[in-house]
């Protein structure tokens, strides 16, 4: 997917396209995620859609849950879902902001090549 370090820089086009994709790459990362919350507040603690949304964004955002847990199978949830989220938010992160850094190296490295 990204050039070789031996490549040119890749036009500004090309990277602007190539970060489009990262970025809506991460946001289905995301929106897969809210989703997955949504639905297990809203069946496993019995939360209305609105109420379920909210505690799935408040732990995706590591704000924690708003609504009291109100059974052993959803603090389960619970707990999972918070494990969950941090992972894919830090996941997430580096799929958006991979094509950046690597654009930064890369052009560090063709700068280090062009002086020997």
């Amino acid at each position: 997917m990204f050039e070789h370090p031996k490549d040119k820089l890749l036009p500004r086009r090309e990277f602007i396209r190539r970060l489009g994709w990262s970025v809506a790459t991460g946001a289905v990362l995301l929106a897969f995620s809210l989703g997955v919350g949504l639905a297990g507040y809203h069946w496993i603690n019995g939360l209305p859609w609105t109420d379920a949304f909210l505690d799935a964004a408040m732990i995706m955002s590591g704000m924690g849950p708003v609504a009291p847990v109100t059974n052993n199978a959803a603090k389960i949830f619970d707990g999972c879902y918070a494990i969950y989220c941090g992972i894919a938010l830090i996941g997430s992160t580096g799929v958006i902001f991979a094509p950046v850094i690597h654009r930064a190296l890369h052009k560090f490295h063709l700068e280090d090549s062009a002086r020997d």
